[in-house]
C-alpha cells in the first residue's frame, strides 16, 4: 500500500510552529518507522520554499529522497484576499492532480483547516474525483463555538467549506476520544469513519536532571525570578489565559507572592498590551506575570521540568498536547475538566471547572500549599505519559488505512460491475486487421467480439479492406484521418502497438490522442529504426533512442559498425508509453523488462492481461488427419510460428534427425509457418534435403488460418522453443495449449511463466540432449501425452477463455479511465475551465507550468551539466573528452544532460550537445527542462586560484526554482589548464570521469 501524506502542516506560517505542525511531524515520522511493507510518501507545498530543506532533514533517514514529491501551483492562495479567489480555487484541483499523479493507495492530509491567510492549499474530492482520503481531526471548536470564532463572514465561508470536504473524506483519524465524539455528533457520521488514534509527545519530553548553570541561565533569559507557575498553548479565546491570570491573582498574598505566573508562547502586541493591563487591573505587579514570547523547542522541556506547576485551563481542546508535554518532564499537572482533558490528565482530583474562577484559584492553593500533593501529581504524570506514544498512534492510523484500502478495492469492483449496465461508451479501436499477416490482427479478430459485449466500438486502421466478414459486419470502419478530425466523439481509445510498420500510423496518433497501449512487443526499436533509416521519418529512431535511453544510446550509434545490435539491445519504446493514460501487457515478462529499463515505477499503471485463445468446439482430429494424408499410427509432431534463428528452429531439427523419429516412417515433423528468408532458413533446408527426409520433415510457408487450424486439430505433439524473448508473448504455445497438444518449450521470457505441469519446460538455455529425450519420451508415452494435453485445457478454461478475458480488459480499461493520472488531468482542466474569473494571463502561464511540473515521471535520475560552467572551466579538446567519458560512463537508472540557463528558465543544451559529440540532431533539442526532486544540478568550477568568472543569467531565480522542486546542487572544482594531468591523458579522463559519477551518485 502506498500512503501519500500531505505534510502542509510542517509547512504553513499557521501550523508550522504550533501544535499541529509538531503533532503532523511526529504522526508523519512514527507511521515512516512502522510502515512495514507499506510505502510512504511525502507531498510538500512548493510555495513554502523555506520549509522545505528542513522537512526533507526531519526525514532523511525515514523516507528515500524520491519519495518525497513537490508540487507547485499558481500564488498567492490565501483565502481572506478575495483578489486570489481564482487562483485559491484553481491551486486546490492543482493540487488534487498532483496528488493523483503518485498513485497513492490512500492520501493522508495532516491538516485540512489551512490557508486562511497563508499560500497553503487543502481539498478533498472538489471535482469529484475518487481519491481514497484520510484526515486527522483535530476539533471541531468553531463549529460548536462559532462566537467569536465564525463572525467574520469570509472566514465562516472559508472554514464551512472545509468542513464540507472533511465530510467527504472516507476516513478521519481523531486525536482523542474527544475528537471522535464531535465528529460523530457534529458530523453525523457513521462510527467506522472516524478512529481514535490519540497521541503522544516528541522524545525530547522526558524527566532530566539538567545542569543547573543552564537551567538558570534560560530563566535569567525569560525573567523568571522566583518559582514559577506555567502556561504554555497559545492567546486563543478557548484557551481561557484571562482567567488564568485573574485566577492567579485572587491566591492568596502570602502564596502568590512566592511564585510568578509564565505565560510561554508567542504573543502578538496587541495582546501583550492587553494582557499586561488584565494583570495590572486584577493587582499584579508587573513582573508577577512573564509573557515569555517564543520559546525555542529547546528550552521547552527544561521550563516545563523546572516550573512548580503547570496549569491548563483551556475550554476546550481536541487533545491537548501541552499538558501531556509538561507531565512527561515530571511537571506536576492541573487542568480543566472539559472536552479531551480527562483523558488525558486520567486523575479526577488534577481537574477544575475552568468557566469558575474560584475553582482555579482553589485547585492551584491546593498544590501550590501541598507538596505531598505536588508530589503525587508529578509521579503519576510520568506513569500517565507513558500510555501515549507515537508509534502506537502511528500503527493504528496505518491499521485504519489498511481496513480502508480493502474497503476501496471490494468498492472499485462493484463500480465497474455497475458500468456494464450503463450505455456503452464508444471505443476507437486502432490494430491491424485481416487480411494482414500480423499476427496482432488475427489477436484483435478474436478480442473485438468480446469487448463488443461492453463497448460501441469503431475500428480505426490503415489499410484498404478488413478481409473478416465478422469484423467487417459488425464494426463502422474508419481511416485515422478521419478519426484526427472525430476524436471528440470517442469516451474510449485502444492502441494495438506492435513491433512493425503495420503500426506506424499509430504513433503520431498516439502523441496527440492519448488512450490505452495493448503493448505487444515492448521492443518497438526495428519499426521506428526502419522508418528512419528508409528516410519515412528522418531522426525518429534516433530521436527515441535519445528519449528512452539518453545521450549514452545515442553516442554508442556513432561508435559501432552494426546498428543492427544498437537496434537490438535498445527498446526505444519510452515516448510512446509515456503517452499512454495506461499499459496492458500479456506477460509478467514485458512488466520485468519495462522496470529493467526504466525503473520500479515504471509499471504503476500497466497490467497483464492473459492472451484469449478461443477453444475448439469438438475435436476434429480424424478428419484433419485425413486430408493431411495421416494413418491412423502416424506420429505428427509440429511447431507453429513464424521461423528464424529465435525460434531456435535449428534445434528442433537437430534433435529430431538424432532421434530414432527419423528412421521411422511413422513420424513426421513439420514446421508450420513461412520459413526464414535468409540464410538460416536455405541451411534448414539444406539440412532436410541431404538426409532424405524432404517427404517427412516439412515446412509449409505461410499458413492461411484454415491450414494453421488443420494442423492444430492433427499435431500429436508440439514443439516450441524460442531465444532472446524481448517481451513478445507465445500465441503458438497457448494454440497448442488449446487444441489440448502436449507441447515442450524452454523457459525463456514470457513461456517462463507457464506452468509446469502442463507443458514440458527445458531450461532457458536448451540443451540439445534434453530437447531429444523430451521428444522421444513424447512420441513413446501416449499416457503422458494424454495427460499434459488434459492439464493444458484446463488451465486454458482457467484463464485464456474469451468471455474471462474480455471482462478483464473492460474492468482494466474503465478503471484506467476512471483513476489514472492522465485521465484525471484532462477532468482537472475541464473543473478548472469552469471556474470564475477570469485568471490572467500570468495565471494562465503560471497554471500550465505548475501543471506540466506535477506531472509524475519514472524514478530516472539526471545529473545536469551547466554547460556555461563546463566551457569556462575545460579547454575545448578536454571538453569534449569529458563529456563523451561522462556519458559513457552513466550509471543505470541515471541519464547524463548538458543544460544551459536562459532568462528565467532551465534548458537543455542538446543542440550544442550532438554538435560537439558529432551526434544525429534532435528535435526539439533546447526545450524547457521540468526540474525533478531526483535531478542533481553539476556546475563545474576551476580550481580557487585559478576561478574564471562567469557570467550567471537570472542564476537567483533559477536557483529558487530548483529549491521548490527539491533539486540537489552540487559544485565540482578541476584544474585542466595546459601541462596539467588531464589535457594530456585519456586515463586521466576516464578517472575523472569516475570521481564525478561517485560524487554525483554520493550527494
Amino acid at each position: 500500500m502506498r500512503i501519500l501524506i500531505d505534510l502542509q502542516a510542517c509547512q504553513s506560517t499557521g501550523s508550522r510552529h504550533r501544535g499541529i505542525g509538531r503533532y503532523s511531524l511526529a504522526l508523519a515520522q512514527a507511521m515512516a518507522s512502522n510502515a512495514g511493507n507499506h510505502e510512504v510518501h511525502l507531498l510538500l507545498n512548493s510555495l513554502f520554499a523555506d520549509s522545505l530543506e528542513p522537512v526533507r532533514l526531519a526525514f532523511e533517514q525515514l523516507v528515500a529522497p524520491q519519495h518525497i514529491h513537490y508540487w507547485k501551483s499558481p500564488g498567492p492562495v490565501s483565502e481572506l484576499d478575495h483578489r486570489n479567489r481564482w487562483r485559491t480555487r484553481a491551486g486546490e484541483l492543482v493540487r488534487e492532480q498532483a496528488l493523483a499523479e503518485w498513485r497513492p493507495d490512500i492520501v493522508h492530509v495532516s491538516s485540512l483547516f489551512e490557508g486562511l491567510t497563508d499560500d497553503a492549499l487543502s481539498s478533498v474530492g472538489l471535482n469529484g474525483e475518487y481519491q481514497p482520503t484520510a484526515v486527522t481531526l483535530y476539533d471541531l471548536i468553531p463549529l460548536i463555538n462559532a462566537n467569536p470564532y465564525l463572525e467574520n463572514a469570509q472566514v465562516k465561508a472559508w472554514y464551512l467549506r472545509k468542513i464540507q470536504a472533511l465530510k467527504r473524506a472516507d476516513l478521519l483519524l481523531a486525536i482523542s476520544a474527544s475528537s471522535r465524539r464531535e465528529g460523530l455528533e457534529c458530523l453525523h457520521l457513521p462510527p467506522d469513519r472516524i478512529v481514535n488514534i490519540s497521541s503522544a509527545v516528541d522524545d525530547r519530553f522526558y524527566v532530566q536532571d539538567p545542569d543547573p548553570v543552564v537551567l538558570q541561565g534560560i530563566k535569567n533569559r525569560f525573567g523568571l525570578q522566583r518559582p514559577y507557575v506555567m502556561y504554555t498553548g497559545g492567546i486563543d479565546l478557548r484557551k481561557n489565559v484571562e482567567a488564568l491570570i485573574r485566577s492567579f491573582a485572587k491566591l492568596p498574598l502570602d502564596v502568590r507572592k512566592n511564585y510568578q505566573l509564565a505565560i510561554v508562547c508567542s504573543v502578538q502586541d496587541a495582546d501583550r498590551v492587553r494582557l499586561q493591563k488584565l494583570a495590572a487591573d486584577a493587582g499584579l505587579a508587573s513582573n508577577d506575570v512573564i509573557l515569555t514570547g517564543y520559546v525555542a523547542d529547546e528550552d521547552l522541556p527544561l521550563l516545563y521540568h523546572a516550573c512548580t506547576l503547570f496549569v491548563f485551563p483551556s475550554w476546550h481542546e481536541g487533545f491537548g498536547l501541552p499538558a501531556l508535554e509538561a507531565m512527561s518532564c515530571g511537571a506536576p499537572v492541573i487542568a480543566s475538566n472539559t472536552s479531551s482533558l480527562p483523558e488525558v490528565i486520567g486523575r479526577e482530583d488534577a481537574l477544575f471547572n475552568p468557566y469558575d474562577e474560584q475553582a482555579i484559584t482553589g485547585k492551584m492553593l491546593s498544590a501550590l500549599k501541598d507538596e505531598n500533593y505536588l508530589q503525587s501529581l508529578r509521579e503519576h504524570g510520568v506513569q500517565q505519559a507513558k500510555k501515549f506514544s507515537w508509534d502506537a498512534s502511528a500503527k493504528t492510523a496505518i491499521t485504519a488505512f489498511e481496513a480502508q484500502h480493502e474497503y476501496q478495492r471490494s468498492r472499485q469492483a462493484v463500480f465497474v460491475s455497475q458500468l456494464q449496465d450503463q450505455i456503452k461508451p464508444r471505443l476507437a479501436y486502432f490494430s491491424p486487421l485481416p487480411p494482414e499477416r500480423s499476427g496482432i490482427a488475427d489477436f484483435s479478430a478474436e478480442l473485438l467480439p468480446e469487448l463488443a459485449v461492453y463497448y460501441d466500438i469503431e475500428l480505426i486502421v490503415d489499410q484498404q479492406e478488413i478481409g473478416d466478414p465478422w469484423l467487417a459486419a459488425n464494426f463502422p470502419v474508419r481511416s485515422w484521418q478521419w478519426f484526427e478530425q472525430h476524436a471528440d466523439r470517442y469516451q474510449r481509445v485502444l492502441y494495438n502497438l506492435g513491433n512493425s510498420t503495420y503500426h506506424t500510423y499509430m504513433l503520431d496518433m498516439l502523441a496527440r490522442h492519448p488512450g490505452i497501449v495493448v503493448l505487444h512487443d515492448f521492443f518497438l526499436s526495428g519499426l521506428l529504426a526502419h522508418l528512419d533509416m528508409t528516410a519515412e521519418r528522418p531522426q525518429v529512431w534516433a530521436q527515441a533512442l535519445y528519449e528512452s535511453h539518453g545521450l549514452q544510446a545515442l553516442l554508442e550509434t556513432k561508435n559501432t559498425e552494426d546498428l543492427s545490435q544498437i537496434i537490438w539491445k535498445y527498446p526505444c519504446n519510452y515516448q510512446m508509453l509515456d503517452a499512454a493514460q495506461a499499459v496492458i501487457v500479456h506477460s509478467e515478462f514485458s512488466m520485468k523488462l519495462a522496470r529493467q529499463w526504466y525503473g520500479e515505477q515504471a509499471t504503476e499503471n500497466w497490467t497483464r492481461v492473459p492472451h484469449m485463445r478461443k477453444l475448439p468446439y469438438q475435436s476434429e482430429r480424424q478428419s484433419a488427419r485425413a486430408s493431411l494424408g495421416l494413418a491412423e499410427d502416424d506420429f505428427l509432431m509440429c511447431s507453429f510460428g513464424l521461423m528464424g534463428p529465435t525460434k531456435l528452429n535449428h534445434l528442433v531439427l537437430e534433435a529430431w534427425l538424432q532421434s530414432p523419429m527419423a528412421k521411422d516412417r511413422r513420424c513426421h515433423l513439420v514446421f508450420v509457418g513461412k520459413n526464414d528468408g535468409g540464410k538460416y532458413g536455405m541451411q534448414l533446408l539444406q539440412d532436410i534435403k541431404e538426409r532424405g527426409l524432404a517427404d517427412r520433415i516439412i515446412i509449409t510457408g505461410f499458413a492461411d488460418p484454415d491450414l494453421f487450424q488443420t494442423y492444430l486439430h492433427a499435431a500429436d505433439a508440439g514443439v516450441q522453443l524460442r531465444g532472446l524473448s524481448r517481451g513478445e508473448s507465445s500465441y503458438t504455445v497457448l494454440d497448442c495449449m488449446a487444441y489440448g497438444i502436449p507441447t515442450i518449450i524452454n523457459s525463456n521470457g514470457a513461456m517462463a511463466e507457464l506452468p509446469g505441469d502442463a507443458l514440458i519446460k527445458l531450461d532457458d538455455e536448451v540443451d540439445l540432449t534434453s530437447l531429444l529425450e523430451k521428444m522421444v519420451e513424447l512420441r513413446t508415452t501416449p499416457a503422458l501425452r494424454k495427460e499434459l494435453g488434459a492439464k493444458a485445457i484446463a488451465y486454458m478454461h482457467q484463464y485464456h477463455v474469451p468471455h474471462k478475458v474480455g471482462r478483464q480488459y473492460f474492468d482494466f480499461v474503465e478503471l484506467a479511465y476512471r483513476n489514472a493520472p492522465a485521465s484525471r488531468f484532462e477532468r482537472t482542466l475541464n473543473s478548472i475551465a469552469k471556474l470564475a474569473g477570469p485568471p490572467t494571463e500570468a495565471d494562465l502561464i503560471s497554471l500550465a507550468s505548475n501543471l506540466v511540473a506535477n506531472q509524475a515521471k519514472p524514478a530516472c535520475a539526471r545529473a545536469l551539466f551547466d554547460i556555461q560552467a563546463l566551457q569556462a572551466a575545460l579547454p575545448e579538446p578536454v571538453l569534449q573528452a569529458v563529456l563523451a567519458q561522462m556519458i559513457v560512463s552513466t550509471p543505470r537508472f541515471w541519464r547524463c544532460e548538458l543544460v544551459r540557463s536562459e532568462h528565467t528558465l532551465l534548458r537543455y543544451a542538446n543542440g550544442l550537445a550532438c554538435q560537439m559529440l558529432e551526434l544525429p540532431a534532435l528535435c526539439n533539442h533546447d526545450e524547457a527542462i521540468d526540474l525533478r526532486s531526483t535531478d542533481v544540478f553539476v556546475k563545474v568550477r576551476t580550481v580557487p586560484e585559478k576561478q574564471v568568472l562567469i557570467k550567471e543569467q537570472s542564476n537567483t531565480h533559477i536557483a529558487q526554482l530548483m529549491s521548490e522542486m527539491g533539486v540537489s546542487i552540487l559544485e565540482i572544482s578541476v584544474e585542466a589548464t595546459p601541462g596539467s594531468k588531464l589535457a594530456d591523458g585519456s586515463g586521466e579522463i576516464e578517472k575523472l570521469a569516475s570521481a564525478w559519477w561517485q560524487k554525483i551518485l554520493q550527494h
